[in-house]
């Protein structure tokens, strides 16, 4: 992408206002001296000597805080925590952050706070290693109060926010925060405004929204359809994006990312070259807000995807956290290696 118009786009995000609904939850970090030896006297296991905690809000608090780099002026979270000391921690990180309205972001005790709690080994002149994750999440449905209020959350956002971006992220439907309810709402918002939807669980269940797929959750919405090849990948997305009427992404990892049009043949765009090591914790939730914020600015399909490979490329190289895709970052990324489509 010309540099003169990445520049402006990326200007652009300042007076965006923007809305992510979905679950939010606390990436809490742990870090772990490596040098230290102990075995507990009770049970004879090692012994961790954490030396720094982190908490960060996560999954789609991770959408939101590229957001923030990226330089959106508002955002809107719609989601819940737990009053628990948990949500404690995770809304004050969120409100930390720049540009956060939390007005829609409930606090209430018939939930529990989603919490990733990531165990990090840290030695000297090695790579980061996170050790096994523990995770706290709500295995029941949603009660009913809850989804309600953040419908209405979701209904008074129209004529106040230029797009949504949706991240669902619980391993069972009706469990977390983009229940039917919620759905429905955010499908009579999609009629004025771009909605980008991504979900761990599959998008099947969702109305005609703009989806942002892997190569695994394009696949799964084509059961008995193996798509080995790029050309079968292209027709599957191009079909989504006819049957919703909206633009359609899917990412492929290190082979970039296709996007279609209604009507039209699919893009792609490559990604950037590999600069030393990464790691891809977060690489996909920075795709979904650079789309999410190049689609509310007017961004050709082309264009959002390139500032899409851009972001991905910054936090991929951001190690031992979920990364943050930050305006400058992608600008330097473009300055060294020129147009990624």
């Amino acid at each position: 992408m010309d540099q003169e118009r990445l520049r402006d786009l990326l200007n652009s995000f300042a007076k965006l206002r923007l809305a992510v609904v979905g679950d939010f939850c606390l990436d809490r970090y742990l870090e772990i001296d490596s040098a230290h030896h102990e075995l507990s006297i009770e049970t004879g296991l090692p012994v961790y000597k954490v030396t720094r905690v982190r908490a960060q809000p996560g999954a789609a608090g991770t959408v939101l805080n590229n957001l923030v780099g990226l330089g959106v002026g508002t955002i809107f979270p719609v989601g819940f925590c737990g009053d628990d000391g948990e949500g404690y921690e995770l809304s004050r990180a969120l409100s930390s952050l720049s540009g956060i309205d939390l007005r829609h972001f409930l606090n209430t005790p018939q939930r529990r706070t989603f919490t990733y709690c990531k165990p990090l080994l840290l030695a000297p002149e090695q790579l980061p290693r996170e050790l096994s994750r523990l995770d706290s999440k709500n295995w029941s449905a949603t009660p009913e109060c809850v989804s309600d209020a953040l419908a209405k959350s979701v209904a008074s956002l129209a004529g106040h926010v230029d797009a949504i971006s949706v991240m669902d992220q619980v391993d069972i439907p009706e469990t977390g925060v983009v229940t039917e309810v919620v759905r429905r709402e955010l499908a009579q918002l999609a009629i004025e405004i771009p909605v980008l939807a991504d979900s761990r669980s599959g998008l099947g269940l969702y109305p005609p929204l703009i989806f942002k797929l892997n190569r695994s959750e394009l696949c799964a919405l084509q059961p008995g359809t193996p798509l080995p090849s790029t050309t079968a990948l292209q027709t599957a997305l191009e079909a989504i994006a006819d049957r919703n009427q909206c633009a359609a992404f899917v990412t492929l990892a290190e082979e970039g990312m296709l996007g279609a049009l209604p009507g039209q043949k699919a893009l792609s765009a490559r990604s950037l070259p590999v600069r030393g090591p990464i790691d891809i914790v977060g690489a996909g939730d920075s795709v979904t807000a650079a789309l999410t914020a190049a689609l509310a600015v007017g961004a050709s399909l082309g264009e959002a995807m390139e500032l899409a490979m851009l972001a991905a490329s910054s936090t991929v190289h951001q190690l031992g956290t979920t990364g943050q895709a930050r305006a400058e970052d992608l600008l330097e990324i473009n300055r060294a290696f020129g147009s990624v489509a």
